[in-house]
């Protein structure tokens, strides 16, 4: 347990001391900061306009489904803010530079993970959390402390799926030795499927959404089982558990790429 929140402490002290050195450049802060809000509204307006043509979408109302875009926004911006440079993963493959990183007494994947901040993060989770509160209030949600307390590990179920999806699909790069995250960005690209009902899609759509790249937990079942319990209970069981497989699957992934590093010899 101390070791653990050794790590985290100083996992926390890298982000902290890397918001820092963004705030410097408050221009680049608060464009970063503004392209982040700019990104959910359109795809707001995009919600929008869609129901402007229709009352419902395969059973979602018009607040329903702002609260799964909400919900998945919210998630999915969590990632930049606090794993975004796992991005770099590839970059630093290709050049060489994992070497610092593997003679330092701190796990390879959280240094690499730790050692940038996505500004943008900011806006993404502002708009997404007031689209999550704008729903909440217009949807029919029996709350009780048991839902508050199922639907934050829901919450916290997701955003593991989220960045677990997001190590496993960077770590690729340590077999492709490319300098740029090509592979990684078609995978991550699927999740915005994940911000509309599953429902919507194909049988094989919605198979690998669900089996394949579980996008469909960073989202969809999480908000089926908020709206529905009793319908879809096992939400509330399944989710955690592929949560915990994800997190297995995607940390092993990285850390067996970390073992095929070639250093460049410095």
């Amino acid at each position: 347990m101390g070791e653990i929140s050794r790590i985290l402490w100083i996992y926390r002290r890298g982000l902290g001391a890397h918001v820092r050195s963004m705030m410097e450049y408050e221009a680049d802060f608060w464009l970063l900061v503004l392209a982040g809000l700019l990104q959910q509204l359109v795809g707001l307006a995009f919600l929008g306009a869609v129901f402007a043509q229709v009352p419902a979408l395969r059973g979602w109302t018009f607040p329903e489904a702002v609260l799964l875009y909400g919900f998945a926004s919210f998630v999915f911006g969590l990632a930049p803010l606090l794993f975004d440079g796992l991005w770099r993963t590839a970059w630093l493959v290709n050049q060489g530079e994992l070497d610092y990183a593997l003679v330092r007494p701190y796990p390879v994947m959280l240094q690499v993970s730790g050692s940038y901040v996505g500004m943008q993060g900011f806006g993404d989770v502002t708009v997404a959390a007031c689209m999550i509160g704008w729903a909440l209030v217009r949807v029919d949600v029996a709350w009780s402390p048991l839902t508050v307390l199922i639907g934050l590990i829901l919450l916290a179920s997701a955003a593991a799926v989220r960045i677990s999806i997001l190590a496993a699909s960077t770590a690729v790069a340590f077999w492709l030795h490319a300098p740029h995250s090509g592979f990684a960005m078609a995978i991550n690209q699927m999740g915005t499927l994940a911000r509309y009902p599953l429902t919507i899609y194909g049988l094989a759509v919605r198979g690998v959404l669900t089996l394949l790249v579980p996008f469909a937990f960073t989202a969809f079942f999480p908000v089926s089982w908020l709206l529905d319990p009793g319908r879809n209970w096992w939400a509330a069981l399944v989710t955690p558990v592929v949560a915990g497989a994800c997190v297995v699957t995607g940390v092993r992934i990285y850390h067996r790429g970390v073992r095929r590093y070639e250093s460049a010899g410095h």
